[in-house]
């Protein structure tokens, strides 16, 4: 019987892959062309992980790469729980499976993907450059066979415990900190590098030496253990990647009796009017201008806490943004300039304003009837954006002049920035009346299909603009700083730029205005495609 529910299952998974291919030549090109990336990916690690053998710290590097593997493994449910339909045990509530055979079927099938064939090849790599003598190699198949099942089994535990919370609405919000952790991992990889170039890998060493005892690693572990002839410590090592997997299978088995068996939201009766409490105003609407810019403001603001894909978007933005010049000035050759990144980034939510509202936009068109509804309301998403913004970037730049201590330099990079945001505002507003798209609010694309022109002109065309209007400012800077006695003026770079931001915005909302009056059925048209 648990033969069949495992061929039955993997037989799942294969037809989920091929009907999910057939259902477009676009789906099928894209999972095509990101298997190869990823497989070539997978071919450079192996080859360097083979050439990685007989250096004194290949321990040292292959033990941390499996550790972050399986990090990897752990966190993948939790922001991509859509990546895998059979990541959802609660899709086989209705049949009559029991917990242990449905285990190993899915076990079996969570092993069929692109996934675990990039996994399964940096093992390989891991043992090869490690290996040395034919028990080692022996010990080297075990060990590979138990990390990819302990990563994999750690995977569907961690989906399996909490598969209530990432199939709710608010479970998909986990998704919008994958931004956050791809531009702090990026970073942190980068700055990493830079310290093992100079320091030499050597500096892995005690680190290592803690996570050769964590499984999986330890399983990999187990292979250099052998090699050096400590045939008592290999089989310790590869004993904790054993008893870690019989762990996580029976924390999985429980996780899925209990779904198979406990009542959800679905089955329970619904809660009385008595036990529905009041919603209560958060007071927002108080501190905002009163009429429509204050309840475009609050719509807005609503959008950045609540809507998924803006959330993503913003929570992107301000990482990325505090992360690029903090690191570089950590790293010593950071410039104070960068600061202005902060500034840049957040400026890019003010393109395709009305994308975000999606196919809801056509109640905020039925309100627009004029020039001066249009320029309201542009003006009310507008300080919205900057309520955030303007508090944000003065913060990064501080941060990032007291770093580098070039505190002589904070108010040119200040008055940089806030000339930078505005030419962003204007230019934002401008573009989202003339090139607006559609924002799917399924799945992780962020532009509907055929649509992609229109974000790329929009987003890199209006950042061109931006730059160029800007010029004026920035030309200020370079005269005062190569000019003889200039740097005592440059403070005047603050006023300058903060009242140059303030009136490119007004103009920009001043043009945008009419365009967008006129262009009304045009933008609800497009916006509404996803």
């Amino acid at each position: 019987m648990s033969a069949d529910v495992t061929g039955v299952v993997v037989r799942l998974k294969l037809s989920l892959l091929r009907n999910g291919l057939r259902q477009s030549g676009g789906r099928r090109a894209a999972y095509v062309a990101s298997a190869v990336v990823v497989l070539l990916f997978a071919a450079l690690q192996l080859l360097g992980l083979i050439m990685l053998r007989g250096n004194a710290h290949a321990d040292s590097v292959v033990v941390l790469l499996v550790a972050v593997l399986a990090l990897g493994w752990a966190v993948m449910p939790l922001f991509f729980p859509g990546g895998d339909e059979t990541l959802d045990p609660t899709r086989l509530v209705m049949l009559p499976l029991r917990p242990r055979p449905l285990v190993r079927a899915l076990l079996a099938a969570s092993l069929v993907g692109i996934g675990p064939l990039f996994t399964l090849c940096l093992f390989v790599g891991s043992v090869i450059a490690l290996a040395r003598g034919a028990v080692a190699y022996v010990v080297g198949v075990i060990g590979v066979v138990l990390a990819l099942l302990v990563c994999v089994a750690l995977a569907r535990a961690v989906a399996a415990a909490n598969i209530r919370l990432l199939t709710s609405r608010k479970g998909r919000d986990l998704a919008v900190l994958s931004g956050l952790v791809v531009a702090i991992g990026a970073q942190l990889v980068n700055f990493g590098a830079q310290r093992l170039g100079s320091a030499g890998l050597g500096r892995l060493d005690p680190v290592a030496d803690v996570l050769r005892w964590v499984p999986p690693a330890s399983a990999i572990g187990a292979v250099e253990s052998v090699s050096e002839g400590s045939y008592g410590i290999g089989v310790l090592q590869l004993a904790l990647s054993a008893g870690a997997l019989v762990a996580l299978l029976a924390v999985w088995s429980r996780h899925l009796t209990r779904l198979m068996t406990s009542p959800d939201g679905s089955t329970l009766q619904a809660v009385t009017e008595a036990g529905v409490r009041e919603r209560t105003s958060t007071g927002l609407a108080r501190l905002l201008p009163a009429g429509r810019t204050g309840t475009v403001m609050e719509r807005s603001l609503r959008y950045v806490w609540r809507d998924p894909k803006t959330k993503a978007a913003w929570v992107t933005s301000l990482a990325i943004g505090l992360i690029v010049p903090l690191f570089n000035a950590l790293q010593g050759t950071g410039s104070i300039y960068f600061a202005c990144f902060a500034a840049g980034m957040l400026g890019i939510q003010m393109y395709n304003q009305f994308g975000q509202d999606t196919s809801a936009f056509w109640m905020v068109a039925m309100t627009i009837s004029s020039p001066r509804h249009a320029y309201v309301e542009l003006r009310g998403r507008a300080l919205a954006l900057l309520l955030i913004t303007l508090p944000y970037a003065t913060l990064v730049t501080v941060l990032t002049t007291a770093l580098l201590g070039d505190w002589p330099r904070l108010p040119e990079v200040l008055g940089l920035s806030f000339a930078l945001l505005g030419a962003m505002l204007a230019t934002g507003a401008w573009t989202s009346a003339r090139f607006p798209y559609s924002i799917p609010q399924e799945g992780y694309k962020n532009v509907a299909p055929g649509q992609a022109g229109l974000a790329w002109i929009s987003i890199f065309g209006g950042m061109i603009a931006a730059s160029l209007l800007c010029a004026p400012v920035i030309a200020l800077t370079i005269w005062l700083n190569v000019s003889e006695g200039g740097d005592a003026w440059s403070w005047l770079l603050l006023p300058v730029g903060a009242a140059y931001g303030a009136a490119i915005t007004w103009l920009g909302l001043r043009l945008a205005a009419p365009r967008t009056a006129a262009r009304l059925p045009e933008i609800l048209t497009a916006v509404s495609k996803g």
